[in-house]
Order: structure tokens, then C-alpha cells, then sequence
């Protein structure tokens, strides 16, 4: 794909799984090293249809009710905990980022771009890998599952993320949609959009037609050029 030329952004929020680096596999086999025994584990095609984008509390509530099966806080609790640790020692052997993540990340943070990670995984997931990655200090924020009641699609993380970035950069910031958003799934396109940021979705995970929402597409975040 030629290189996309974008306006420059007062701020950039990040997307984690399927923009960083490629987790969803580790966070599929997880998932299944903790359903399969139950019999309620689903498919890796499953996963991108359905699960993809949702935190992990919706995620396993969205498979028991798939099954008809009652599913209670207090046994949700152990099931996140219980995948937290499966993904946990997938990602001990190490991770790589996405070709142009971190050096669009480092450019961005040199340049004095406010930055912000908007995730529905776990912070204890989060952490490790941006430290593999050496880029757990370019992030002004961070917003995971552990700081928001409703996950992707709902605007609520986007909205506490740019909020968060706001009072930090009272006079850098203006209107969201002066900011961006960087995602790779449907739920993400809506959430970021409707915290009223515009979003560039990259097609790690999904096709175009997919991520027809959003307001540019790219094959790889190695094609991104900054105007200005």
C-alpha cells in the first residue's frame, strides 16, 4: 500500500492487542486453556467473529450465555484470573511488535505527542509486554479492563483515556476529534468513535470492509506519514 499522509494529531491513543503486537492468538489459547476443561471453549474463527474486542469479563460471559449457562461474579472473578496466568506464560517466551508500532510510538513521543494505551486486557497483561517492548514510559495514560465497568464497543475507555490525557495537557489538548485513535477491530472503530475521535484502523486483523467505520485504513503502520 503507498504511504498514507495524515494530518498531525494533537494526541494519539493506541489500541493494544492486534495493534502493538499479535496477542490474540496467546489470548485465544488461553482462553481455551481454561474453557476447553468446562466444555465451553470456541474456535479460533469463533473468537475473531464473536470474542475479538471484547475485555475478558464480556468475553467469558458472552460464552456462557452462548450455552445457556448462568455465569456469577464470583466465579467470572476466577475464570479472568484463571486466563490472566494462562496468558501470562504464553508471553514469557517473549512478543514482537507489529512492523512501525514502536518506532511510530518513539517518533510520536519525541515529537512531544501526548500518548495513551486504550485496552480491554488486563493491566497485568499490558505491563510485561510493554516493558519487552521498552515502551511502557512513552505512555502518558494507560486504560485497561481494570478502569472501566463497560468494554469495547462502548465509548466509556476512549472517553477515560482522552479525559485522562486532557487534565495532563490542558493546553495542548482541544476536541477529540483533533486527537486519533489507532485500531484493528469493529468494536474498537465504535468505541474510539463514539468518544469522538477519529480513527485509523490498521487491517492486522480484519479486512477493509471490515473497518469501513473509521475515518482511514492501512495494511501497516509503516506507511504512516505525519503532515506538518
Amino acid at each position: 500500500m503507498k504511504t498514507l499522509s495524515l494530518p498531525r494529531p494533537e494526541a494519539v491513543l493506541f489500541d493494544f492487542d492486534g495493534i502493538l503486537v499479535d496477542t490474540e492468538p496467546m489470548h485465544h489459547r488461553a482462553f481455551t486453556e481454561v474453557l476447553d476443561p468446562l466444555g465451553m471453549g470456541f474456535t479460533w474463527q469463533e473468537y475473531v467473529e464473536t470474542y475479538m474486542g471484547f475485555d475478558d469479563r464480556d468475553s467469558f460471559r458472552e460464552a456462557f450465555r452462548a450455552k445457556g449457562i448462568d455465569l456469577d461474579e464470583a466465579n467470572l472473578a476466577k475464570l479472568v484470573a484463571a486466563k490472566s496466568r494462562a496468558f501470562l506464560d504464553g508471553i514469557r517466551v517473549g512478543v514482537t511488535a507489529y512492523p512501525g508500532a514502536v518506532s511510530m510510538i518513539e517518533s510520536l513521543r519525541s515529537a512531544g505527542r501526548p500518548l495513551a494505551l486504550c485496552s480491554g486486557a488486563l493491566r497485568s497483561d499490558i505491563d510485561p509486554i510493554l516493558k519487552q517492548l521498552g515502551i511502557l514510559r512513552c505512555f502518558d495514560v494507560i486504560v485497561s479492563a481494570d478502569d472501566v465497568r463497560r468494554s469495547k464497543p462502548d465509548p466509556e475507555s476512549y472517553a477515560v483515556a482522552f479525559e485522562r490525557l486532557s487534565k495532563r495537557y490542558a493546553t495542548l489538548l482541544t476536541l477529540p476529534e483533533r486527537s486519533f485513535a489507532v485500531e484493528d477491530t469493529p468494536a474498537g472503530i465504535r468505541s474510539a468513535k463514539g468518544a469522538g475521535l477519529r480513527v485509523l484502523a490498521v487491517t492486522n486483523s480484519y479486512g477493509p470492509g471490515d473497518l469501513s467505520e473509521a475515518d482511514w485504513t492501512i495494511d501497516s503502520l509503516e506507511n504512516i506519514r505525519f503532515e506538518g
